[in-house]
């Protein structure tokens, strides 16, 4: 199966990591040979509740016995869709009321990006340097990491770059700007933290010119650093929210949000402002209500800053220099590249899943499920620790 996969299945790097699955349950990935794997990357950041966790499971099985696709999003009234969005809307502050499901976090940029500049008649956006939001063409030309853009120019116009957390650029946010799209922590560049209640004061600095703010939740949000969406943690409410990931439990899906007055600026002038076929299909609608329900419902979401807690206590090692982010949102910082990167092949060798970022290279991701045992992390710790000696 590897010769195929590697001549057959587009390949997006020189060298995947190349695991044959043959299962996944719970904190644990399985290969063809039966050897367990656990996971610290969690689909990077996808799987909330692990694999294939049983109330996902029969909420995808119900759904399906009941149908399937039945028509493009946002015309038939369908009770998985209007189940999640009133769930999502209930979780946020009343500005942030009305949901529009898409397929993926890439689609909830383009399409948050489209908002911002239909609602505002503006068309100049204003991204962070270093940043991540996808990988379509609109989502790129936010993504502020010249080295990834420049073999796909000309991008979309328009865009300006400025420094995350710093407060001298939110001068360059003007009445000629439609959004500030940021991270609520910068995921590619080192899960980089705000500072100085940074998030805030951009947001009165949108709110003095009439710009709109929009934070990219994708990673952050679903409970991943402690509150059901990051921002929450930052003293400031965005005018949008793009989310993703950990929305679906391991299923693809994600979702902008917003006020139901700037949100229904796509229905008109003109009408199917934003179309999608797929997004909001019911059987990944219905994963995804299982997911939230269980979240909300459950400890989890406290239950992740003490696991933070405990991987920070755990991990202490002249080696790691480092650990930035927040909840099960963290990066270990090696002294370079290679470091970091012999830390995560070690760790594959001894059945520890942890992956790279996509631009700080001497960053190691730990993202494991909520779900995670505090036994489970005393075990990758130690996995990981042992690792660093080896190759130390």
């Amino acid at each position: 199966m590897k010769a195929d996969f590697l001549k057959y299945q587009a390949q997006t790097s020189p060298h995947p990591l190349a695991i044959e699955v043959s299962h996944a349950k719970g904190s644990y990935i399985f290969d063809t040979s039966g050897k367990g794997y656990l996971d610290f990357i969690a689909g990077v950041s996808a799987n909330s509740l692990g694999h294939s966790h049983p109330k996902v499971t029969e909420a995808i099985t119900s759904q399906m016995s009941k149908y399937s696709h039945v028509m493009v999003y946002g015309e038939f009234i369908q009770q998985p869709q209007v189940k999640l969005t009133t769930l999502l809307a209930a979780q946020l502050p009343k500005s942030l009321e009305t949901v529009y499901l898409t397929n993926s976090g890439t689609e909830a940029t383009e399409g948050a990006l489209k908002l911002a500049k239909r609602f505002t008649g503006r068309s100049e956006i204003i991204a962070a340097n270093n940043a991540y939001h996808g990988n379509t063409q609109g989502a790129m030309s936010v993504c502020g990491v010249e080295k990834q853009n420049r073999a796909f120019r000309p991008l979309i116009p328009g865009i300006r770059f400025i420094e995350f957390n710093s407060e001298i650029d939110l001068a360059q946010i003007t009445n000629k700007t439609a959004a500030v799209i940021l991270e609520t922590i910068q995921g590619g560049a080192g899960f980089i933290v705000p500072k100085d209640n940074y998030l805030k004061k951009v947001q009165q600095q949108c709110n003095e010119v009439g710009a709109l703010l929009i934070l990219d939740e994708i990673q952050t949000g679903i409970g991943r650093t402690g509150t059901f969406f990051g921002f929450e943690n930052y003293n400031c409410i965005p005018d949008i929210i793009i989310a993703g990931k950990g929305l679906g439990g391991g299923m693809p899906i994600g979702a902008f949000i917003s006020s139901h007055k700037i949100m229904s600026s796509l229905k008109d002038n003109p009408k199917l402002g934003h179309i999608t076929t797929f997004g909001g299909h019911p059987v990944i609608a219905s994963a995804a209500l299982a997911t939230v329900k269980e979240i909300t419902e459950t400890n989890l979401i406290s239950q992740t800053l003490e696991k933070e807690q405990l991987l920070r206590q755990l991990l202490v090692h002249k080696e790691i220099l480092e650990i930035r982010g927040k909840g099960l949102l963290l990066a270990l910082l090696f002294k370079d590249e290679e470091t970091a990167s012999n830390v995560i092949l070690k760790c594959l060798e001894k059945g520890l899943l942890l992956f790279w970022l996509l631009f700080e290279g001497k960053a190691v991701r730990i993202t494991p499920p909520l779900t995670t045992s505090n036994e489970e992390i005393t075990k990758g710790c130690e996995i990981l620790l042992e690792a660093i000696d080896e190759i130390s």
